[in-house]
């Protein structure tokens, strides 16, 4: 092993990561398949949330992130969800690229979970603070973000949503999403802007507050992708995030607005 190569594993965050490389093929196709992923991803669940908030209150209501389902239902609709996450590799796969150009390549996979706990005890702490003001203030929905509670698959199904909707998201939205945008010729800047305000729009079922806060933390999340390249610690962070939030509800529901 070359002297470089052990420099390199050492400090992966060490340096800017360079921007992704062209793939084959003409723009036209590869804006094709961003507007298929999208569509079959996260680009729905943002117009029904428009539509959700256009048509339903804010303040006072109680909104579910888990649908009231039997086990099966809940976890075949995690397994579903995951499909477009598996489009995406199978598209990377046919056109030969490697997933270290969506930030998805596992050679500095440790280092990813080590930086994932520091932004999700970051982003924690900020956004707990910043939820209940907004429901406070009457511009949130109060947010159940755990499975129906006092069944034996309650924790399971909630670990598992959490770590489903982290590889969705952050895959989707981040590690493809701004790679495929910078190889149609839009800046960085712009892209992580169009990441970030698609994250706030499919959470606009939350009301104004949960659009806000996701804006800020698709910003945020964006920079750090654009900078290192790095996908996992994004999806590290989300899935403990979504995690913690869901057992804070089951353990202290009775005591919240909503429980």
């Amino acid at each position: 092993m070359t002297r470089s190569l052990r420099a390199g594993r050492k400090r992966p965050w060490a340096a800017p990561a360079p921007p992704p490389p062209e793939v084959r093929g003409g723009r036209q196709t590869l804006a094709e398949e961003v507007l298929i992923v999208l569509v079959l991803s996260l680009l729905a669940s943002a117009v029904y949330s428009i539509i959700d908030l256009a048509t339903a209150p804010v303040s006072g209501v109680s909104v579910a992130v888990y649908p009231v389902a039997p086990f099966a239902t809940q976890l075949a609709q995690i397994v579903f969800a995951l499909a477009p996450v598996y489009l995406i590799l199978h598209f990377a796969r046919r056109t030969a690229e490697p997933v270290e150009d969506f930030g998805l390549g596992l050679s500095h996979f440790g280092s990813d979970v080590a930086f994932g706990l520091v932004l999700a005890v970051v982003v924690a702490t900020v956004g707990l603070g910043f939820y209940f003001g907004a429901v406070a203030l009457g511009i949130n929905r109060f947010v159940n973000p755990a499975p129906p509670l006092h069944h034996w698959w309650t924790v399971p199904v909630l670990i598992l949503g959490a770590i489903e909707a982290g590889l969705l998201e952050e895959i989707v939205v981040v590690g493809y999403l701004v790679t495929r945008l910078q190889q149609l010729a839009v800046a960085g800047a712009v892209a992580v802007c169009a990441s970030a305000l698609l994250r706030a729009s499919y959470h606009l079922y939350q009301g104004w507050g949960g659009f806000a806060g996701n804006l800020a933390l698709g910003l945020f999340f964006g920079a750090i992708f654009l900078r290192w390249r790095r996908t996992w610690p994004l999806v590290v962070a989300h899935a403990i995030i979504d995690t913690l939030a869901g057992l804070g509800y089951i353990l202290f529901h009775t005591h919240l607005p909503g429980g």
